[in-house]
């Protein structure tokens, strides 16, 4: 019989696994939805030179949020799996507070049934009669 494992692998030490979440962060899919509507499409036509970013700012991909140093590399990137992944995503239509609530079966506050349909079956009813 071997000897137990007695040393700490730091799987419960939860500041280091928060840590590391933050420090993987990636933009949701619904805030990229935004950036790529036509509105917000001219703010990473022509970005302005940042020289805290990788290639000052000039190669972004817009579908993973992420910067680049040069355009070789946005290229390499393109042809990629996550990149593909990340596009076939965002085709999807983001998932909104109003579809949550019609799927929870809520109606909003400011709906109220419509009374022309009330009237049009009365009608009808005492039009057979």
């Amino acid at each position: 019989m071997g000897r137990l494992r007695r040393s700490r692998v730091h799987k419960g030490i939860r500041d280091i696994q928060r840590k590391y979440r933050t420090k993987r962060y990636m933009r949701d899919i619904d805030q990229i939805h935004g950036d790529i509507q036509p509105e917000n499409a001219g703010k990473f036509e022509k970005p302005e030179l940042d020289p805290e970013l990788p290639g000052q700012g000039q190669f972004y991909c817009i579908q993973c949020a992420k910067h680049y140093i040069n355009k070789e590399s946005l290229a390499e990137h393109q042809k990629g799996k996550i990149h593909k992944k990340r596009c076939k995503l965002l085709r999807e239509e983001p998932y909104s507070q109003a579809e949550a609530d019609a799927a929870a079966g809520l109606q909003r506050a400011d709906t109220k049934p419509k009374k022309a349909k009330v009237e049009a079956m009365d009608v009808s009813e005492n039009s057979t009669a």
